[in-house]
């Protein structure tokens, strides 16, 4: 029989089993017998299943009390019907506070607002159990706050619907260090600017956009600035830093410049807009005005120059490797310049110099494949022109594409690629295997080779073993080299070439001084040079090649009278032609070459003035 309180529900299956049980064949207990087993099985059954299921809503709902999540229930709607303290305390508000708000309403931006409705539907419509996604809430302080939200449903108590359910993970804080991370990732630490990083993807960006309008990019590189960090300490020149980035910014202001910080001293500014070179040069130039106006720090009043690259192309087209290029060559040249300056890219310049430098790279190669040759300038007595004083020796290289390149074509490249030391060894090397042969077919007649030292090579510390190595390898006395270098090389802050030419002089190589003024000729006396001959060249001997200029043979006079009194033999070189070469031997000048009596010569050309100088 049915027991007060039985469920409907179990009391109709007992009943309909009990029919079932009774109506079979060979079964003699009475139905209400049978209902009565079944519900004291049913009821035992309930026993059993019971305990666990509402031991698992106990968990649950100590679970959802006490989680560190924030969680919401919600209707079919979305609407919240239940939120637990954790989603109040992220949102400073009480957690009853929160039923019948929308989920989607919690989101402190529309963006959040449309994801977390997307998120409803999905779940909805689709066969979705989870949705994640991170999006910022807003809380009753208005802070931002962000979290990864989790859309879920729930299954119901009594039917087969579910519904949503929403948890909240701060992660707020985790989100504000990686903001931080990422900060600093992209920013220089000491001036807050965008770091080379940082400048580098805003640059890709702005060539990748193809956008109209005109890119221009400024390099600026300030002046010694190794004498502020050097002499005041790294701390002040910090701070300098610091204020050469406030400069920028404030220049560049209204302007929507993205300014960086590069590395060191050195700051980029990009523009990008309606643009031409001639405001972008005035901004520049505003800027290297304002550097200059003194910044006190402890009293000190410091300013500093500054030099800059500026490109200005159209935004559309070419490539960030292109722009960076042509500005770190703008800026190199304002440092060749002078500094304190700005120098604007020219495409034309640059094609030029492009070849020079693809010139200049493939010095090495030519050496190894044989394309320099030794060429010959003579050097001959004005009082008696056809008499051989001395050959000078020099390179040329015959380039497979440009023809015959003079020394002052490629030695300056040879000087900038590291190239000068193996120039000037095979330079010196050759001129004394010739030298050995004319000694050896001319003998006494043969005459003395010098050399001009490259000031690469009249540096080195191993010029002297070079020299005598060469001169015992082709069995010659060092009396049949000269060696001839200038005032730079002398002054050379090392001090290795005085050394130098002292123990060269003791070997018995005779020294040869290039003199363009009063001031190169005291160098002798102030260091005591060993030097035995003087070549005097550059505009003392140019003002005298047209016609007789009566400052510029006082000036001319005076050196060689000053030269005599030291002891020294005097040549010139650059002589252009007889009239040329007899003022110059009228003021007292023995010997010369140039024009006048050959721009240059092979060695079968030398042996065959060496062979008329013999017969003579």
């Amino acid at each position: 029989m049915p027991r007060p309180g039985d469920a409907p529900g179990l009391v109709e299956i007992a009943r309909k089993w009990a029919a079932e049980l009774a109506d079979t064949e060979g079964v003699s207990l009475p139905p209400e017998e049978i209902e009565g087993s079944l519900l004291r099985f049913a009821h035992e059954l309930r026993a059993e299943t019971d305990p666990v299921r509402e031991g698992a809503k106990r968990r649950f709902a100590a679970l959802y009390s006490a989680s560190p999540l924030g969680i919401a229930l919600a209707d079919q709607d979305g609407v919240i019907v239940e939120a637990n303290p954790a989603l109040g305390r992220m949102l400073g508000r009480r957690s009853d506070t929160l039923r019948g708000t929308p989920i989607p309403s919690l989101a402190s931006t529309d963006k959040g607002s449309a994801t977390l409705a997307t998120g409803l539907a999905e779940l909805d419509g689709a066969d979705l159990s989870l949705y994640r996604q991170l999006i910022v809430l807003s809380n009753a302080e208005d802070d931002p706050l962000w979290v990864n939200v989790t859309l879920s449903q729930l299954p119901s108590d009594c039917t087969e619907r579910s519904y949503p359910v929403l948890m909240v993970e701060d992660v707020n804080d985790l989100h504000l260090l990686q903001e931080r991370l990422r900060h600093q990732t992209l920013h220089d630490s000491l001036t807050g600017l965008p770091n080379a990083l940082s400048f580098s993807t805003k640059l890709e960006s702005a060539v990748a956009a193809d956008s109209p309008g005109q890119l221009a990019l400024v390099y600026l590189d300030i002046d010694g600035f190794k004498v502020i960090n050097d002499g005041l300490g790294a701390g002040l020149g910090d701070q300098v830093l610091r204020t050469v980035g406030r400069k920028l910014g404030t220049v560049f202001a209204e302007h929507n410049a993205f300014i960086a910080r590069l590395s060191g001293d050195g700051f980029a500014v990009l523009l990008h807009g309606e643009l031409n070179a001639t405001e972008v040069i005035a901004l520049v130039q505003q800027v290297l005005d304002e550097l200059t106006e003194p910044v006190y720090y402890d009293e000190l009043g410091i300013g500093v120059s500054a030099s800059a690259g500026i490109v200005v192309r159209k935004a559309a087209g070419g490539s960030a490797d292109e722009l960076l290029r042509a500005a770190e060559i703008a800026l190199h040249r304002a440092k060749e310049a002078g500094k304190a300056q700005w120098m604007l890219f020219d495409p034309e310049l640059d094609a030029r110099d492009r070849s020079r430098y693809r010139l200049g790279a493939t010095i090495a190669g030519a050496l190894e494949n044989g394309e320099f040759s030794l060429v010959f300038q003579p050097t001959v007595k004005l009082a008696k022109q056809d008499e051989l004083a001395v050959v000078n020796a020099g390179l040329r290289w015959n380039h497979p594409e440009f023809g015959n390149l003079e020394s002052e074509d490629f030695y300056p490249l040879a000087a900038t690629t590291g190239m000068m030391i193996p120039l000037g060894r095979w330079l010196l090397t050759e001129s004394l295997s010739a030298t050995a042969r004319w000694r050896e077919k001319f003998g006494g007649a043969a005459p003395e080779v010098c050399v001009r030292l490259p000031y690469r090579l009249a540096t080195d510390p191993d010029l002297v073993l070079l020299v005598k190595e060469e001169l015992d390898r082709n069995d010659l006395p060092a009396g049949a080299l000269r060696l001839c270098t200038d005032g730079p090389s002398v002054l050379d802050p090392n001090g290795e070439v005085i050394d130098s030419l002292a123990v060269l002089a003791d070997l018995g190589a005779h020294l040869v001084l290039a003199v363009s003024g009063s001031a190169d000729l005291e160098l002798i006396r102030t260091h005591q040079l060993p030097v035995r001959h003087v070549i005097l060249t550059g505009e003392v001997v140019d003002a005298l090649a047209v016609h007789d200029d009566e400052v510029a043979s006082r000036h001319l006079g005076q050196l060689v009278s000053r030269a005599k009194e030291m002891g020294l033999r005097i040549g010139a070189e650059g002589v252009r032609d007889a009239a040329h070469a007899e003022r110059l031997r009228r003021l007292g000048v023995l010997a010369g070459r140039g024009p006048f009596i050959a721009q240059s010569a092979t060695k079968s050309d030398v042996e065959e003035l060496i062979d008329r100088h013999a017969a003579r």
